[in-house]
């Protein structure tokens, strides 16, 4: 199979490149710049793309990799600090800008004699002007010999540089970002016409793969639990195992009282009717509500709530017999930003419960055929699957639930508070045709209190957030330009129908800087 290989030098934009990859249909993982020479061969690249980072190629602990890789006789992509990796390695000279330079540029096609040059912009003509997105401190002051610029800006000479006569090239600028409106046509070519590959990977290919590694790995006569939340992504595994094992898999449902408002019940009808997969509702209200009292920090809630689910599974599965291994509805995305990716220089963000909040010792081997993929490739392999179309579209929630939605230590008394602000902005969401429009729409319990003036009389409450963001996988996101009079009327309702609320605002947060959920 065709394989790209994405090297991570620490860019919180690689994981945008991956994507891009994979939505021209073309297979890529990526990797830590720690990976040997020995698994990059064993890996068999078609092509290599080396990704941004935060640091400068000529500080002393600048993140490098084993230069054989770099000489592999393979198309190789650099992208900022790529590129300046691929300028110091042939010789070339980084030094650091005299102006840092970020955001919108206009770069202009140079004329070039690199056939590699011509390829990757094919879609511009000599002398066109078009717009990228800028992100670096330093530059590149000297091209190693047998490279040519066919790319600049006014304040970048090499915008774009390549070899004159091998597939190597390197981007100053992010194609992989929106912000570079013609990006995706810029890979689009490095993979067809420099690399000559073909759009083959689909989610049939990706289900027929798993099917048989999950069958490959799980005996014949051991089990399989998967902890179900009724979302998307734990349902798509729930799915995917019970076509690879049949009723060797059991679903745990965990009512842990951080659900959403009618949840163990839509869970329940769907699993145990439309789709016959054994289910396991198991009451575990009290015991997450008393480990979690009196806790606020962001990170151990998390922590706490992971370490939870797993006491949970492993009870539920010396209960079943022979479940050796538990499947969760891990992302990609979730990975990113609870541990730095496969080992490379990227930072943490958060933790979440099914990552970065398990507990070290486990009972019980993971199963996460969801891993390597994001949130939109999921619904298509839901799709693959038979899922129905409400499920797959539905908006995510976050493992650990209403616990990162209520700002402070939790209560009782706090989630009835958001959860029933949920149900209202839900209501009117999709009375207004926006649910499936919208990435997500939640409330946020603030820790907060506000004087209003109700019935004449004062009042000293607390405050709900509303949140909605329009993204496409999760990664960056924008706040949602709503409909004055859908937020009135939420508004409206979650004042006068939720006991304990005077004050509603709305976040109109982008992320980055913030992320989608408050905790």
């Amino acid at each position: 199979m065709q394989k790209v290989l994405i090297i991570d030098f620490g860019s919180q934009y690689t994981q945008l490149i991956a994507r891009r990859v994979r939505q021209l249909r073309v297979y890529c993982e990526i990797h830590p710049n720690t990976i040997s020479i020995a698994r990059v061969i064993e890996f068999a690249p078609a092509a290599i793309i080396l990704s941004g980072g935060p640091s400068s190629v000529y500080e002393q602990d600048a993140p490098t990799t084993d230069p054989k890789i770099l000489d592999m006789q393979v198309p190789i992509l650099g992208l900022c600090y790529g590129q300046h990796l691929l300028t110091q390695h042939f010789g070339g000279k980084v030094v650091p800008s005299q102006h840092r330079e970020y955001g919108r540029a206009q770069a202009i096609r140079q004329k070039t004699d690199s056939k590699a040059g011509k390829a990757l912009l094919e879609a511009f003509n000599d002398g066109e002007s078009f717009e990228v997105w800028m992100s670096h401190g330093d530059r590149t002051e000297a091209l190693p010999a047998d490279f040519v610029a066919i790319a600049s800006t006014d304040s970048t000479p090499y915008a774009a540089i390549a070899h004159r006569t091998q597939p190597i090239m390197g981007l100053q600028f992010h194609p992989e970002v929106s912000h570079t409106p013609r990006g995706l046509e810029i890979i689009e070519a490095f993979l067809f016409n420099v690399c000559d590959l073909a759009p083959i990977w689909t989610m049939g290919a990706f289900l027929t793969t798993q099917i048989e590694a999950i069958r490959q790995r799980v005996g014949e006569n051991e089990r399989v639990i998967c902890g179900l939340s009724g979302g998307v992504d734990s349902s798509v595994v729930a799915a995917l195992l019970a076509r690879a094992l049949g009723d060797r898999v059991a679903c745990i449902f965990v009512d842990n009282g951080l659900v959403r408002r009618g949840e163990t019940a839509q869970v329940c009808e769907l699993f145990e009717h439309a789709f016959h997969v054994p289910l396991i509702v198991a009451d575990a209200r009290e015991r997450f509500l008393k480990a979690l009292a009196g806790v606020s920090d962001p990170e151990k809630k998390r922590k706490i709530i992971g370490a939870e689910f797993i006491n949970v599974f492993e009870a539920e599965a010396k209960r079943i017999g022979n479940a050796r291994y538990l499947a969760q509805g891990t992302l990609y995305p979730d990975v990113i930003e609870s541990v730095s990716a496969k080992g490379g220089p990227s930072v943490t963000i958060k933790s979440h419960h099914n990552v970065g909040g398990l507990p070290e010792r486990m009972n019980l081997e993971l199963i996460e055929p969801l891993r390597e993929l994001f949130k939109d490739e999921v619904r298509l392999l839901g799709a693959e699957l038979g899922l129905p179309t409400h499920l797959c579209q539905r908006q995510p929630f976050p493992g650990p639930g209403l616990a990162v939605r209520i700002l402070g230590p939790i209560t009782a008394e706090k989630l009835e508070v958001v959860r029933h602000a949920d149900a209202i902005i839900n209501d009117e969401i999709r009375a207004a045709n926006l649910y499936e429009k919208l990435w997500q729409s939640f409330a946020v319990l603030l820790p907060v209190r506000s004087v209003g003036v109700m019935g004449d009389g004062r009042t000293y409450e607390e405050a709900i957030a509303v949140r909605a963001v329009d993204s496409v996988d999760g990664m960056t996101a924008d706040w949602a330009r709503i409909p004055y009079e859908v937020l009135g009327r939420i508004s409206n309702r979650i004042i006068n129908e939720v006991h304990g609320v005077n004050r509603v605002v709305y976040d109109i947060s982008s992320k980055p800087p913030a992320t989608i959920e408050w905790e």
